[in-house]
């Protein structure tokens, strides 16, 4: 018997890091992706950045489910109202 893997990783795909800022202003989404105590993680890394970044204001959303992407909308929103995201999850 033979396996076959259906992944060729002769060749890995590289991606490169986007370009980071050197100071984060402005708004940072705080995505919460519906797991569970999702909430409990995202309000704790909200105190910590806050006191560490003073300037900068943070605003909350929530994914209908973690088993699919969040939605075009979220999406869209999420990009019009913040320059920065951080997605978080927790079990």
């Amino acid at each position: 018997m033979q396996i076959l893997d259906p992944t060729d990783e002769r060749v890995p795909v590289r991606r490169s890091l986007t370009d980071r800022p050197d100071a984060i202003a402005g708004t940072v989404a705080l995505l919460d992706i519906a797991k569970a105590r999702g909430d409990v993680l995202i309000d704790q890394l909200e105190k910590r950045l806050t006191a560490r970044l003073p300037g900068v204001a943070f605003k909350h959303y929530r994914k209908p489910t973690f088993t699919k992407p969040a939605p075009a909308d979220l999406r869209r929103q999420i990009a019009e109202e913040c320059g920065f995201v951080i997605e978080a999850l927790a079990d």
